[in-house]
This record gives C-alpha cells, structure tokens and sequence, in this order.
C-alpha cells in the first residue's frame, strides 16, 4: 500500500527562535506555531480551537527563520510529520512533530503594507522588493527567485514601464 507523509500549516511562531549548529555545521532550530481552528459546535455557536504544534527547520530554512523570524510571526510550513520516541527514567515517551521542508514568511516587514515576503534564497535587500524592468524585458521583474509566486503582474504599477516605442497601445485606443 502507497503511504503519503505531507503537512501544511499556516499560523503564528509562539517563541523565539533560537538557531544553532550541530557538529556537521548544519543549522537547525525548531519553533513552537499555534494554528487556529474555528468552527460551529452542535449549537451552532462559533469555538476557536488552538493547536501547538513543534517544527523543526533544517539548513538554510533554519538560519532564515533565526534571522527574520519572532514571536507572533505568522508563517506558512510544509513539511513531513515525524514521531520522535525515547526513553527516560525506564518510562517509552514519543513526541509528533513537523520536519519542515519549506517555509514562507507571511504579512510584511513594518510599511510595506502587508506583502508576503518568501524565506530561502531570498537575500534581506531583495525581500518584496521589486527591480525595474528594463525596457524590451519580458521578465517578471523580482529580483532573488520568486518562483512562479509573482502576484503582482510582470509590469503593474512601474513607473518606468516602457510607455513609448514598445508595443504599448497607446491611451487613444483603450475602448473603456
């Protein structure tokens, strides 16, 4: 029988982070997030439901969420689950918890107004932050990979937009 071993949770950081290395030089650090459940009961009446739930990031996923990531930051996580089991004081415990293979900080950096901004390869000076297009690019204009997550447009809201000379149509010939 096939098995399938995926979890994606958006919610927010309960701790700090705190990264460190282990003797390989690898990055890790694991994070506390709380996702939020609302739904009606039996009555009708609307519950939250608040789940804790342990990620642990690996690599350069770590050292990003150490950098940029806080409490009450909310994130997006995909990952695998997996059960930790150990023994102490002759007593079986395990522990579920999240092996996170990708992660995206969600809402913005204070005044940009609420973009989402991407963890990864991304480096702090392109993070939501657009380069202009050059004149005759077809390029969707990011700068640092966004990888197909481009919700803006290629050329919305430039204001170096190729205007004049391109294959612009100019305002005379918009039929609205």
């Amino acid at each position: 029988m096939a098995s399938f071993n995926r979890v994606i949770l958006i919610g927010n950081v309960t701790r700090d982070p705190e990264l460190r290395y282990i003797s390989s030089g690898m990055a890790v650090t694991e994070i506390g997030l709380a996702v939020n459940d609302r739904r009606k009961n039996a009555s009708g009446e609307w519950i939250e439901e608040t789940t804790f739930v342990d990620v642990t990031l690996w690599g350069r996923t770590a050292e990003v969420a150490g950098e940029y990531v806080t409490k009450g930051s909310p994130l997006f996580i995909e990952g695998r689950l997996k059960l930790d089991t150990w023994e102490k004081d002759g007593k079986k415990n395990s522990k579920l918890r999240v092996v996170c293979d990708r992660m995206q900080l969600m809402g913005g950096r204070s005044g940009e107004g609420g973009r989402s901004s991407e963890g990864g390869s991304r480096s702090e000076g392109s993070r939501g932050a657009r380069k202009p297009v050059p004149s005759g690019s077809k390029s969707g204009g990011f700068s640092g990979g966004n990888q197909g997550n481009d919700d803006f447009g290629s050329d919305a809201g430039y204001d170096d937009a190729p205007s004049s000379g391109g294959s612009a149509a100019a305002d005379d010939d918009i039929p609205f």
